[in-house]
């Protein structure tokens, strides 16, 4: 890994030399093991440790097949799915890897009783397989987190409604949280030239999801003038939303669990803010019952921030916890556009709220290739930053899993892998001078 490592690091390495490094028979990598499933069994889940289930190992390279590209990983981050497959819910992934081996012969690579977890990444590739034109070694890349088929024609208008269409590190197998990545071709992205490696790993999987969720017309399709009611707004979901509300000529309502959060995205431009804490809302009386009285409550708070109109969207991703509350508030005609529902995934809602006012409820999972591409083109531009508030060493991932768990941290929480120190990787300083307050205003989330 040190050759790899000093090529990267070279001012003045070329492809050839990239191509003509010998791949190492093996490295280190995040992983979960499939004897191991169990051991969180009887515990409440906010009881599951992440530091107890993610080991860090040393593990063979993978094959190369056809279309597909191995990536030096420089850095990567912490998405909700690593923290999903570290405690083993709501189901173990290895379900997804077995079924994914029954796919093909070269699909069979990724059912093993180890699981490389990691959702994003940012370095450089390595090799390419057969197939393979538009990526060449040496190139500096970011990847998004769909992996593909399209071998079904249901995936050619929109390739996430193609059925074979799997969340590459946490349906598939060689993920990123690792020293090298085995991604398909038509994952990768150039990797924005001004910002370092951390910050370049930290936006793929949340900005792309926020980008179709809330701006794609596969999405809520936002228009400027629009209310978008952002919950979580300063997470690393939600900041992104934030940015693509204040970006887009709508106005973001952002709401939070502190006062320190609600600073944050007073940081980001946000002015209407509800600390959802401090006006102690209480959505469900207990564990059966909502409370709809807190739901009108909450209205007429959004209502007190937007000169008296109801919102236009909401973009949700708590689940069980808002999602009456959510349908309640939107406007007559107005969309709820669902992700993720990290409370929980059984939602309930009065139907009469959402039936007689023709609101609508859509469905958002990531982003095809073109979204995430876009998503990342404003990232390269400078119109959408970074939001890293910490950075672990690969060894600690365990903990950086952790933080998300038990929602200690804001923004995103990057890990280095191949990285040796953070502030490297910048290969745009006129760029990145021109914007640094920006920069430094986000990584400070």
């Amino acid at each position: 890994m040190k050759d790899i490592l000093a090529a990267i690091q070279s001012s003045d390495a070329k492809p050839a030399d990239f191509a003509a490094l010998p791949l190492p028979e093996s490295y280190r990598a995040i992983t979960v093991h499939k004897d191991e499933t169990d051991m969180f069994d009887g515990l409440a889940t906010p009881d599951k440790d992440p530091r107890k289930s993610l080991h860090l190992d040393e593990v063979p390279t993978p094959e190369l097949g056809p279309g597909e590209a191995l990536v030096a990983v420089m850095a990567s981050s912490v998405n909700y799915n690593s923290v999903w497959t570290s405690i083993f819910e709501p189901l173990p992934t290895f379900a997804f890897l077995e079924r994914y081996a029954r796919l093909s012969p070269l699909s069979a690579r990724h059912d093993l009783p180890y699981h490389i977890i990691g959702s994003d990444l940012a370095g450089v590739v390595l090799r390419t397989g057969p197939g393979v034109n538009a990526w060449k070694p040496g190139a500096e890349v970011v990847a998004h987190c769909l992996s593909v088929e399209l071998e079904s024609s249901d995936g050619h208008n929109d390739t996430m409604l193609d059925p074979e269409q799997r969340i590459w590190g946490f349906e598939t197998n060689f993920g990123g949280l690792a020293e090298i990545a085995l991604v398909k071709s038509n994952q990768l992205m150039p990797k924005p030239r001004h910002l370092t490696w951390e910050e370049a790993a930290a936006p793929g999987l949340v900005n792309s999801t926020a980008y179709r969720q809330l701006v794609s017309r596969n999405g809520a399709a936002m228009k400027q003038g629009d209310n978008v009611l952002i919950w979580g707004a300063s997470g690393g979901l939600g900041s992104y939303a934030t940015q693509f509300a204040l970006a887009g000529g709508a106005t973001p309502v952002c709401v939070v669990s502190s006062p320190a959060k609600a600073a944050i995205c007073r940081a980001m431009g946000a002015e209407a803010i509800i600390d959802r804490s401090a006006e102690n809302y209480r959505f469900w009386k207990d564990e059966h019952t909502q409370n709809p009285r807190e739901w009108k409550r909450f209205g007429t708070r959004i209502r007190e921030l937007t000169d008296g109109e109801d919102v236009d969207i909401v973009f949700e991703h708590p689940g069980r916890e808002t999602f009456g509350a959510s349908v309640y508030v939107t406007r007559k005609g107005g969309t709820v556009v669902t992700c993720a529902s990290t409370s929980g995934y059984t939602h309930e809602y009065d139907n009469r709220y959402l039936w007689m006012s023709l609101k609508r409820i859509i469905g958002s999972h990531f982003a095809n290739y073109r979204e995430a591409w876009e998503a990342n083109r404003l990232v390269a531009k400078a119109k959408i930053h970074p939001t890293l508030s910490r950075v672990y060493p690969l060894h600690d991932t365990g903990q950086a899993a952790h933080d998300v768990h038990r929602n200690t941290h804001q923004g995103k929480v990057g890990v280095l892998c191949l990285a040796p120190e953070e502030g490297l990787g910048v290969r745009d300083e006129e760029l990145r001078a021109k914007h640094i307050h920006a920069i430094n205003r986000f990584r400070n989330v």
